[in-house]
């Protein structure tokens, strides 16, 4: 059958802009044909319905636009809805990959049991041409792979329809012998097959293998380590990738096993536990053990280094800004940010050592409200730098799940010196100049030290020494030893407080682990604020700095008394050299009124490790809902010609980790935890918090 000539006809989708008078069928993310173009630079085009039919006419600006191939646009026609087409056009490599798919290539596909891994058998026309400028859909029929092959298929059942943008992996280098299926028409809409899909065998350098008396070049053999990212072979016979999450003998074993977590959920694997000991946590069924000796070095990212020329992120990746005039994004809802933000090229791009701003601006402003007021300034122009923040990072990163370098670097050119646009720098330094030079915001912080003098600053250093404290200490207990060893006060509750832990440099670390504490008690630390005595709980009128560190009055904690109460415990021979301070009386509290406590939630950590900066973030009151968040993941292409692909994901052992009582999390054995949980205690660099009750403004 010979192939028709395509129709050298252009294709288009709106990537932003609104709806002009009298062109409401042109919206961001509908798809049109381009029939004329005026003086002005628009487009004057016919707009295609969901169906594939035209719903009418259409003006929009050509910089409103990005351009398609025909084969594109039947793909993205039967994506719904139209949002989730610019968020595969903002994963430039899979769009890619789809587009190039051929027979018997292996993707993974969001189905209705969760993601499973299929082989597409054809590519499908799905509609009727009404008439002759209609155009029709296309979809992919996929044959699923049953991982499970301890019962025989007695009937082979229709093959399932899927569109591009159920497609979340593509396979490279995958092949399989073809099987003789007999398959069953879809009947729920008009579909036919078109012979426009090449066998996988045919397609040079892509999968299929070398040409027969060509030899394969070796697989490199590289060490494989905890972090490596591998294939092997399941049991199936499938090939399958992951990350290599523990490394060891299990119990009966003589050689090393590796244990992988998958890229995707199958059936048989489990959530990290082998027997009845659990060697590492993830998803249920994404974890694999296997001997070590038969797991392989990624190939998919190995084929990148063998391009001699890797893809242009700028080629690939479409610009995608939000319409003008709509209003600002609210922080992302607990039940919508995993949908939204989990999965590669999500959140904030790094490029040029800028992973310190990412996660910062991650951290701020991705679940948390509390410097949102910062970005909203009347009367600002929307070249400056508040506007700047909010309209090309804030919304798109709660709007879109994901924020181009272009906007990032389009950021770090306000910032006042050069050096933001290629140096490493420091969180806090970033966080001073945005804060106080850029958008002119009074310190967060006002302390009063002991000599009445009150000082202002943006963040905290904790500065103390490290026999002051146990081992493993808590962030409570780092900020309240701080605070009375260097005699300071908060004069009010702060609205935003950012901890910097006791480390120097990109080295030293005074203690290898250090606890996020996910509630800060801050009541002791206010100056002129009702206080309990430690020990009755009636009102203090006296604190001891000399009781900090005493074995037997809980060390680490700031100890306050009544009178009765401090005579008591500084009758103790120990005790008789401590010198109690009188504290200040609130006048506006009743004598018998209770004591209010004053309270900041955990919101964010910034981690940093061998100069690259990652952060932990809770997007919800669940004390489950932690993600994880770097910026330079991974990367597509060299340093020349390549792009960092960002990551984030869903860690809820982070919670279930610090749910637990702060006794046992300093014993805790890290053997048995996560990666991430390990990172989050071992590399803690700044911890986020916010009062819930407080604004910016007050």
């Amino acid at each position: 059958m010979e192939k028709k000539e395509e129709r050298k006809d252009k294709y288009f989708i709106v990537i932003r802009g609104k709806a002009r008078n009298g062109y409401k069928s042109v919206c961001k993310g509908c798809i049109g044909r381009v029939e004329a173009e005026t003086k002005q630079g628009e487009l004057i085009g016919q707009m295609y319905s969901g169906t594939g039919g035209v719903k009418g006419g259409g003006v929009v600006k050509r910089e409103d636009t990005y351009p398609l191939s025909r084969h594109q646009a039947q793909l993205l026609l039967f994506v719904t809805p139209s949002q989730k087409r610019l968020e595969l056009l903002c994963n430039p490599q899979l769009f890619t990959a789809i587009c190039d798919l051929a027979q018997n290539d292996l993707v993974v596909v969001k189905h209705k049991k969760g993601l499973q891994p299929g082989l597409v058998k054809n590519l499908m026309q799905i509609g009727r041409r009404e008439n002759p400028d209609d155009l029709l859909m296309l979809g992919f029929e996929v044959e699923f792979v049953d991982t499970d092959q301890s019962q025989p298929t007695k009937k082979v059942p229709p093959l399932p329809l899927v569109s591009a943008g159920d497609i979340v992996q593509v396979v490279p280098n995958y092949t399989v012998s073809p099987r003789n299926l007999q398959t069953e028409g879809v009947n729920k809409r008009a579909v036919s097959r078109i012979p426009s899909l090449p066998n996988s065998g045919s397609r040079g350098g892509q999968a299929g293998g070398s040409p027969p008396g060509v030899p394969q070049a070796p697989t490199p053999q590289c060490p494989l380590e905890v972090g490596s990212m591998v294939e092997v072979e399941a049991g199936s016979g499938v090939t399958v990738y992951g990350v290599i999450r523990w490394i060891g003998l299990p119990e009966g074993q003589r050689d090393s096993w590796a244990g992988i977590e998958l890229d995707y959920e199958m059936s048989g694997c489990s959530d990290g536990k082998l027997g009845a000991q659990q060697y590492f946590t993830c998803k249920g069924n994404r974890a694999l053990f296997v001997p070590l000796k038969t797991c392989r070095p990624d190939g998919r990212f190995q084929s990148l280094t063998a391009v001699e020329e890797a893809p242009k992120y700028h080629e690939l990746f479409p610009d995608t800004p939000l319409e003008e005039g709509v209003e600002d994004a609210p922080p992302i809802p607990e039940s919508e940010a995993l949908a939204l933000l989990e999965g590669r090229m999500k959140g904030i791009q790094g490029h040029y050592n800028s992973c310190y701003l990412d996660s910062t601006l991650f951290s701020l402003f991705s679940s948390s409200v509390t410097l949102d007021s910062l970005c909203r300034s009347p009367g600002v122009s929307e070249e400056e730098v508040p506007s700047i923040l909010r309209r090309q990072i804030v919304n798109r990163l709660r709007r879109q799940g994901f924020v181009p370098c272009e906007s990032v670097m389009a950021f770090r050119r306000q910032l006042g010196c050069d050096s933001f646009l290629t140096e490493e720098k420091d969180p806090e330094e970033f966080i001073t100049i945005l804060l106080q030079r850029l958008l002119h915001v009074d310190p967060l912080l006002k302390l009063r030290s002991g000599s009445e003098i009150t000082q202002d600053s943006y963040t905290f250093q904790i500065i103390l020494d490290k026999e002051q404290v146990g081992p493993v200490p808590t962030v409570q207990q780092l900020l309240e030893t701080s605070f009375l060893s260097c005699d300071l006060k908060f004069e009010k509750v702060p609205s935003c407080l950012m901890v910097q832990m006791p480390r120097f440099g990109k080295g030293y670390k005074m203690f290898p682990r250090i606890i996020p504490s996910t509630e800060l008690d801050i009541t002791d630390l206010l100056h002129n604020s009702p206080r309990e005595c430690f020990l009755c709980g009636g009102r203090a009128e006296l604190e001891c700095p000399g009781c900090l560190g005493d074995r037997k009055l809980q060390p680490g904690r700031i100890k306050q008394y009544c009178t009765t109460c401090s005579t008591q415990v500084h009758s103790h021979p120990l005790r008789k050299d401590h010198a109690p301070r009188k504290l200040p009386a609130p006048t506006d509290l009743p004598v018998d009124g209770p004591m209010p406590r004053h309270k900041l939630q955990l919101f964010a950590v910034l981690c940093i490790r061998t100069s690259h900066y990652v952060s932990f973030v809770k997007f919800g009151p669940s004390p489950r809902s932690w993600l994880f968040f770097d910026s330079m993941a991974d990367r597509c292409g060299d340093d020349k010609n390549g792009f960092s692909v960002p990551e984030i994901k869903a860690c809820p052992e982070v919670g279930d980790f610090l749910s637990q009582p702060e006794e046992e999390l300093a014993a805790a054995d890290l053997s048995n935890t996560s990666n991430l949980v390990k990172r989050l205690l071992q590399d803690s660099y700044m911890c986020f918090y916010q009062h819930p009750c407080v604004s910016l403004k007050e």
